[in-house]
């Protein structure tokens, strides 16, 4: 089994109405709880941008705090879900599945296991 993340940037969605939204909001839930009822869901969340704020370290070991981005940019995390599964096929098939209920694109990538479950060399 791996983990994978799936994702979108709050620019996909585009310019939907919040009516449109609202109505997505159960189909991309029943996605979710389909995940849970298969026991491939870890953790799947919407990011609130409101309260957004960055930590950036500095060569002197200080860290610095600041509200909102760390740098102005058009793409910002919307959401994501990390599931457990078999493979990148299986992770694709829930990806689509979460497309297709939310209505915008999503992203997959596998996870990176931890430093001490990456074996030898990692």
């Amino acid at each position: 089994m791996a983990h994978y993340l799936i994702y979108f940037n709050r620019e996909w969605v585009g310019e939907r109405s919040e009516a449109w939204i609202r109505e997505r909001a159960p189909l991309a839930q029943a996605a979710v709880d389909e995940m849970r009822a298969a026991g491939v869901c870890v953790y799947a969340a919407g990011l609130d941008d409101a309260g957004t704020f960055s930590v950036s370290p500095a060569d002197d070991g200080t860290v610095a705090f600041g509200d909102g981005r760390h740098a102005p940019h058009a793409q910002w995390l919307g959401g994501f879900t990390v599931i457990d599964v078999e493979d990148l096929a299986a992770a694709r098939r829930w990806a689509a599945r979460l497309a297709r209920a939310c209505g915008w694109p999503q992203e997959v990538c596998r996870l990176v296991p931890e430093l001490e479950d990456a074996g030898p060399g990692a």
